[in-house]
């Protein structure tokens, strides 16, 4: 599958967090996310494991035993069904994996 970046589907969650669905697979999903400061995540589970990489911007991430703050070239995995949560500390992009696909981002 090849997606054109002129066809990428630029959506909006409820949250009002900025995405585009870049590819989607039978197993995994590649999304874009932007994220503005006083974007909150809160806390939240999904049956996707979920992993990240940062492009730009600085969060903190909590999940599990991990309260940290990552920054351009961190990557982070969340194991599926584990609760979680993001503060957008400065603005930034991010490229997040979800496996399987995330239906309600389709």
């Amino acid at each position: 599958m090849i997606v054109r970046a002129s066809e990428a589907k630029r959506k909006e969650n409820p949250l009002g967090v900025d995405f585009q669905v870049l590819a989607v697979g039978e197993k995994t999903m590649l999304t874009r996310m932007t994220y503005k400061v006083g974007h909150h995540v809160p806390f939240h589970n999904h049956p996707n494991e979920q992993s990240g990489y940062v492009f730009s911007g600085k969060y903190r991430i909590l999940f599990g035993d991990v309260d940290d703050v990552i920054g351009p070239g961190d990557s982070y995995t969340v194991p599926e069904n584990v609760a979680h949560s993001l503060e957008v500390l400065e603005p930034g992009e991010m490229i997040e994996v979800f496996a399987p696909p995330r239906k309600d981002y389709l």
